[in-house]
């Protein structure tokens, strides 16, 4: 089987991408290694695969998607992991705005199009996120409710899950969209609130915490997120379009995670506390019982194993 991986240098495109050639897969990755964080950590993220490939299954192009032959791309691709896109709710806002456009809507467009004539094709996962909630009207938070996302990056991720939604029900391209909530574990992304915590205390450097840290969140760990994608790919009998949450069943609020960080480093956490930031929503909460049906999927980290795991992961980190 051959997979493309959209994204595949960064955090959750990685993980996914060692896992797959663990499996046997052939893999094509594709990243425009863009410097929305520093790209030398992308790079060591391509160390690792090229370190930990397997003859010559693995091939990455560094390209954006725009400038590619997407059609010609697909031809002998059995699964699409659509990782790729512009990352952030703070960063949104104002005139950066256009770029996530671009990134979030414009290229998933693009790639579906492909999709539509791709000979091989058997699904394509849509990286989706929580972000389209908002403020939900309950929780968990099931996919059935009305989505009406609190930040231009939300309203971004939605649109392309809409998409994937159009395409599989006009053109029968087999799309899956996946939920992501507050994805965490090793090598992940740096402006995050997991390693910025976690590098804060190993420097014995104060935390910047936006907000009261009452507000509460769905962590899921990465290899769980992975596993979900796997799942989501090889599945026949998920129908297409399906939209579904994955998430790690660990809702807390910062203050506790801060806690955990503490038990789990032995260090004192020190905070400097800011006002909260526009976008940034209060409660995340997943609903799981769709993927659980679906998929046969269940989150199996629980959030200290995976604090310790990401710990481990910084103290060995140069980063």
């Amino acid at each position: 089987m051959k997979a493309l991986i959209t994204g595949i240098a960064g955090f959750v495109g990685s993980t996914l991408a060692l896992r797959l050639l663990r499996d046997g897969y052939d893999v094509v990755g594709v990243d425009s290694l863009t410097d929305y964080y520093d790209t030398t950590l992308k790079e060591k993220n391509l160390e690792l695969l090229d370190s930990g490939r397997r003859g010559s299954r693995l091939t990455v192009l560094r390209a954006d998607l725009r400038d590619l032959d997407l059609r010609e791309l697909l031809v002998d691709i059995d699964y699409v992991f659509h990782q790729a896109g512009q990352p952030g709710v703070r960063k949104s806002w104002g005139r950066d705005f256009s770029f996530y456009i671009e990134s979030n809507i414009d290229v998933t467009q693009q790639l579906l199009e492909a999709a539509r004539t791709a000979p091989r094709l058997k699904r394509l996962v849509y990286a989706s996120s929580s972000s389209v909630y908002g403020d939900a009207e309950t929780y968990p938070t099931s996919e059935t409710l009305r989505p009406q996302p609190r930040s231009p990056y939300g309203v971004t991720k939605l649109a392309a899950e809409h998409l994937c939604v159009l395409y599989a029900a006009n053109f029968g391209v087999p799309t899956v969209s996946l939920r992501y909530f507050t994805v965490y574990g090793p090598r992940q992304r740096p402006d995050m609130a997991f390693t910025r915590f976690l590098r804060a205390i190993k420097d014995d450097r104060p935390i910047t915490l936006f907000g009261d840290g009452e507000q509460i969140r769905d962590f899921t760990f990465v290899d769980d997120i992975v596993d979900a994608n796997i799942r989501a790919a090889e599945s026949a009998s998920l129908e297409n379009g399906a939209v579904l949450n994955v998430c790690g069943g660990s809702s807390v609020s910062v203050n506790e995670v801060l806690g955990i960080m503490r038990d789990v480093s032995g260090r004192d956490v020190l905070i400097d506390r800011y006002e909260a930031v526009a976008g940034d929503v209060r409660r995340t909460g997943g609903d799981s019982h769709q993927i659980r049906q679906f998929l046969g999927w269940s989150p199996r980290v629980q959030l200290e194993e995976g604090i310790a795991r990401q710990w481990a992961w910084v103290l060995e980190s140069d980063g």
